[in-house]
C-alpha cells in the first residue's frame, strides 16, 4: 500500500511521535511512503534549531534521520514554514534573515505537493491539527 503521511503538530506533541511510529511500522510492513508532508506546527519537526529536553525523544532529529535513512520525499509547506521561521538558504537570503535552519533532506514546497501525492497514493494518513 502507498501512504502519504501529513503531520500538523509540533515535534513535542504525541501526534508527532505517533506519526513517526506509524511511518516506521508502515515501512517495516512492506508498505511505501510516497511523501511526508509537514504543515502548520508540523513544520517545526524539520527545523535544525529544535532542542528537546534530555529525557525526551528528540522527534525532530528522529524524523530527519528517518527521511535520510529511507530516502523519503520529505516536504515542508513553505507558507507555514515561513510564518514559523523555518527557512532554507534561499528563503533566508530572500527575506534577509541571518541563517537558514531547515534540516537537510527536507524540501520547501506548497500544498500542491500534498494534493499531488494524495492523488497517487492509496491512503492519506494525517496526524495532529485542530
Amino acid at each position: 500500500m502507498k501512504f502519504v503521511i501529513a503531520l500538523f503538530s509540533p515535534p513535542h506533541s504525541p501526534a508527532a511521535r505517533r506519526a513517526l511510529r506509524f511511518a516506521e511500522a508502515a515501512l517495516a510492513g512492506g508498505h511505501e511512503i510516497t511523501r511526508l508532508f509537514f504543515y502548520q506546527d508540523g513544520v517545526y519537526s524539520a527545523s535544525a534549531n529544535t532542542v528537546t529536553a534530555q529525557d525526551e525523544l528528540d522527534v525532530a532529529t528522529a524524523w530527519s534521520r528517518f527521511v535520510a535513512d529511507n530516502q523519503l520525499d520529505g516536504v515542508v509547506c513553505i507558507a507555514a514554514a515561513l510564518r514559523r521561521g523555518v527557512l532554507n538558504a534561499e528563503e533566508a537570503q530572500r527575506y534577509s534573515r541571518p541563517a537558514a535552519n531547515l534540516q537537510a533532506r527536507w524540501d520547501l514546497s506548497g500544498l500542491g505537493q500534498l494534493h499531488e501525492a494524495t492523488q497517487l497514493a492509496d491512503r492519506l494518513v494525517c496526524f495532529g491539527g485542530n
